[in-house]
């Protein structure tokens, strides 16, 4: 590992949380994503990359335009600090055991809402029993930040669809996703089986999952070729929103089973099969390769795996 490029020896040194702060500055290229992944403020940020400037004695990065663009300095130190925070995960992960009955850790994931009604239920459920200080937090991201997050670390892994993810990111599939459609109880005009021109007819919400990368899109576009423009009364970007929209009016919104399923129960609407063919979506969790052995991360993937593989969820 080349280190030749960090000095030896400074009045004010710094730390491995300095260099992690670097790291992910190197891969946001924004102040403000990169105190998102670091769960600081961007003042308190600021500070950091002022010390790491007087430290290295570079600016590191300059604006342009709307973006923060690494100096030379800052691209020669990208590889050895890269380095050095993966031989640190090494090291916790082959001396520092994961003890999920003790731990008060945090797992950050990605997902989209239909994905935070079908897990946290029942993982909130398990948590409480084998896990009682381990806490999750569900965040979303547009597919461009979701890579770099999950290679960073500010986000542990990531639920759903994303088949645009590179080959650093593992994935391991849980179950496959088919497509229904929900109307309010009591409909007037359409039954559990309506026909192509009865469905047509009548007005739907859409959810658009547009920027996030999801494979909910290929449903999104099969809905719209079939339905007339007018038809499409208003588009949104949550699968819940949709619900209640239906569960208020005489629309109609198509959504994954799962979520179909428990709305049906939860917001009194009925579920009917739409007379269109839909794509079926397999779900999988996502990871990036630095951390596919850490205790903390396979012990968590192993929860997912426990409540949603095949024939579970």
């Amino acid at each position: 590992m080349d280190i030749s490029a960090i000095p030896g020896s400074y009045s004010g040194e710094i730390d491995l949380h300095h260099l992690r702060v670097l790291d992910v500055l190197l891969r946001e290229h924004s102040l403000t994503r990169s105190a998102q992944v670091l769960g600081v403020t961007q003042p308190a940020l600021s500070k950091t990359l002022a010390r790491l400037r007087r430290y290295f004695d570079d600016p590191l990065f300059v604006r342009v335009s709307l973006r923060m663009e690494p100096t030379p300095k800052a691209l020669q130190l990208q590889a050895p600090i890269a380095a050095i925070l993966d031989s640190m995960r090494t090291l916790r992960s082959e001396h520092v055991p994961f003890d999920p009955k003790v731990s008060n850790r945090t797992f950050n994931f990605c997902v989209v809402d239909a994905g935070v009604i079908k897990l946290l239920p029942p993982l909130l459920k398990l948590l409480s029993a084998e896990a009682p200080r381990v806490r999750v937090r569900a965040i979303q991201l547009e597919t461009d930040h979701l890579e770099s997050r999950l290679e960073s670390g500010g986000v542990d892994f990531a639920m759903g669809s994303f088949p645009g993810l590179g080959k650093g990111i593992r994935r391991q599939q849980l179950w496959t996703e088919r497509y229904v459609s929900v109307v309010r109880r009591g409909h007037p005009r359409l039954n559990k089986a309506p026909s192509l021109k009865d469905f047509a007819a009548e007005k739907h919400v859409l959810v658009s999952t547009f920027g996030t990368g999801h494979a909910h899109q290929s449903a999104e576009r099969a809905v719209e070729a079939a339905i007339p423009a007018d038809n499409i009364i208003c588009r949104v970007p949550i699968f819940i929103a949709a619900a209640v929209v239906v569960k208020n009016t005489d629309s109609v919104a198509t959504l994954p089973l799962s979520i179909a399923t428990v709305l049906a129960d939860d917001l009194g609407v009925t579920v009917i099969e739409p007379p269109l063919k839909l794509p079926r979506i397999d779900i999988y969790q996502y990871w990036h390769q630095r951390f596919h052995r850490e205790p903390g991360h396979k012990w968590i993937r192993s929860v997912f795996v426990r409540l949603f593989k095949s024939g579970k969820g």
